[in-house]
């Protein structure tokens, strides 16, 4: 069983960075896939980029191709998202999940990113 906690959420300006973490502790970390997703309001939950177990297999959803960067340190138990060239449409509750062939056995709670424009 994985505890998942993100953080490094915040309020920027449009055109800037941020890297959210999200540290796991639990058994097993580096057998899990893990992803991060985002939720706006009143928009649905959105799939933002996913890693393998190993780091060697990553995908992006169309909206943040060639912006952001999932990346994971199997030594730190953690899972990085380095956001880049933040929109204001990037605004929403950002979470880490994980699993075992999946991705949403576990979860955080989230951290909020706010990009003004």
């Amino acid at each position: 069983q994985l505890q998942l906690v993100e953080s490094g959420g915040g309020l920027v300006r449009a055109g800037d960075s941020l890297r959210l973490s999200c540290a796991a502790s639990g058994r097993d970390f580096s057998s899990h896939d893990m992803a991060w997703f985002r939720q706006a309001p009143g928009k649905e939950r959105e799939t933002v980029a996913t890693i393998s177990w190993n780091g060697r297999s990553r995908s992006y959803a169309d909206s943040v191709k060639g912006r952001f960067t999932i990346s994971r340190d199997n030594a730190k138990k953690t899972v990085f998202l380095q956001m880049d060239s933040l929109k204001s449409e990037d605004t929403a509750i950002y979470s880490c999940g994980g699993g075992i062939g999946n991705w949403d056995d576990y979860w955080g709670p989230g951290t909020q990113v706010a990009v003004s424009s």
